[in-house]
């Protein structure tokens, strides 16, 4: 039952991630890093959002949330009986955005904006006892971004870059009941770009990407039936996209905290299943018009099949109800809102 402990958190991440506050994707999970023996694992997701708004009470956004795809994948070994190592690929932050479907005068229409970024993870876990563990480790973050707003005249691009962070954290166990608490730190990372507006100024601009926590819990309630729980803060007010020609392009007024809770289920030797319920607080006031949303609700169902004793395919989906929030600058509404999001994932354990 273990291989399916965060299933339904982890499969369509990239649904509920979206929609967490800032630009959070996957969620930066570690949880290879706590299969047994030697594992690899790759994961695919498809999300696709369903947001607009509406300006004056009559001019549509259209969907400015573009559909987009995540590709994850973890190697794990053992060093010894009490160190293990962990390699794990993900994209943790991410945006999409155009109004290229808006209503010809609303006011934003026409504009878009990316984010992109790779993260790799290399992070040891030592094992003190059966009980007791902690782990550390370092991630290097590739990101680069592009924006274009008709409606200023302006257009901004990033240099790709390259840098560096790091984790800590520590675990408690108690196998003969399936519990494990996991608490990990994930530090900032400064990314200094250099940006090309309006394609000729070329100017130094600095980005944080958080610092966050997260933690994750499951424990068995009966035979084979888990109980989980997860949750991540993340310090989103601390990062800020402000070019030297358009200062404040993208701030956040809140940190935010994600939660899951879900229950995992081993039907027999071949199948097993899980459940979850997602939910983000939504804070009131404006929010940015690249990111016009403000908390959300979620459901997300995993099913997991075992191909032999070493091999597993699990698929998931989770529906999102993305909170209501009106955008500073033009005041446009966004309600009523929803994004679907898709996952697969093979594991082998040698």
């Amino acid at each position: 039952m273990k291989n399916t402990t965060l299933l339904a958190a982890t499969l369509a991440v990239g649904a509920t991630g979206a929609y967490a506050g800032g630009m959070d994707r996957s969620g930066q999970s570690i949880s290879p890093l706590f299969e047994d023996g030697t594992y690899v694992e790759l994961s695919f997701g498809s999300v696709s959002p369903d947001v607009s708004g509406v300006f004056g009470g009559a001019l549509s956004s259209g969907n400015m949330a573009k559909s987009y795809t995540q590709i994850a994948g973890a190697y794990k070994t053992d060093l010894s009986d009490k160190l293990s190592v962990a390699l794990i690929i993900d994209q943790p932050f991410g945006a999409d955005v155009d109004y290229g479907d808006a209503d010809t005068s609303y006011p934003f229409v026409g504009s878009t904006a990316t984010v992109d970024s790779t993260a790799v993870t290399g992070v040891l876990r030592y094992k003190f006892n059966d009980r007791f563990s902690v782990h550390g480790g370092v991630r290097v973050l590739q990101s680069s971004g592009e924006v274009a707003i008709p409606y200023y005249s302006y257009t901004m691009e990033t240099t790709t870059e390259t840098d560096w962070g790091y984790l800590l954290g520590a675990s408690y166990e108690i196998p003969d009941i399936a519990l494990r608490a996991s608490l990990t730190y994930n530090s900032e990372i400064d990314i200094d770009f250099t940006t090309t507006e309006n394609g000729l100024a070329k100017n130094p601009m600095e980005v944080i990407m958080p610092q966050s926590v997260n933690f994750d819990f499951q424990t068995g309630i009966a035979a084979d039936t888990l109980l989980m729980f997860s949750a991540r803060w993340a310090e989103w007010t601390e990062t800020k996209i402000s070019p030297k020609n358009f200062p404040d392009l993208v701030t956040h007024n809140d940190d935010t905290i994600s939660y899951s809770l879900g229950v995992g289920r081993r039907f027999n030797e071949k199948w097993s299943g899980s459940l979850s319920v997602g939910y983000e607080k939504s804070y009131g006031g404006e929010a940015g018009n690249l990111a016009p949303r403000d908390g959300y609700k979620s459901l997300t169902a995993g099913v997991k099949y075992n191909i032999t004793e070493q091999t597993a395919i699990a698929g998931g989906v989770s529906y999102v109800w993305v909170g209501d929030a009106t955008t500073g600058t033009i005041g446009a509404e966004f309600e009523d809102n929803t994004a679907v999001g898709f996952g697969l994932k093979l594991s082998h354990t040698f």
